[in-house]
């Protein structure tokens, strides 16, 4: 029985320990962040997202790296001033220092489908947000 109990002490402890790393990091909602844009189209349209949603580049939403899913930013081209309401409902974008990758539709509004990349402004426009997330 001794045997049997210091077995499963060794194990457990460790086990515990593990699944303790396991639990969310929460993320701090920001005001306001800022950063290069790009946008993601054709070869994800139907596919599933980071959400479980398909992807409908037709739609107005964007990818972001940390942002909870859900969340409605205000992107504004800090170079024209378009704006332009996007809900994050994906994960990226994984190149370079970009902060977003906005759906075809998004681009489109903001004038940056032919560049392909812009700085832009993001605001968080649900006060909830900022309130769960502190």
């Amino acid at each position: 029985m001794r045997f049997t109990l210091t077995i499963i002490l060794t194990f457990m402890v460790p086990l515990t320990a593990c699944l303790a790393d396991l639990r969310p990091v929460p993320y701090r909602v920001p005001r306001v962040e800022s950063g290069q844009a790009s946008w993601y189209g054709p070869g994800f349209h139907g596919r599933l997202t980071a959400s479980g949603e398909v992807y409908d580049m037709y739609d107005l939403t964007a990818a972001h790296p940390a942002l909870p899913f859900g969340t409605t930013l205000r992107v504004t081209d800090l170079v024209s001033g378009r704006s332009v309401i996007v809900r994050i409902n994906d994960r990226g974008p994984f190149i370079g220092r970009r902060v977003l990758d906005l759906s075809y539709a998004a681009a489109d509004r903001l004038g940056i489908v032919h560049d392909g990349l812009a700085q832009v402004r993001m605001e968080p426009l649900e006060k909830q947000l900022l309130q769960l997330s502190i």
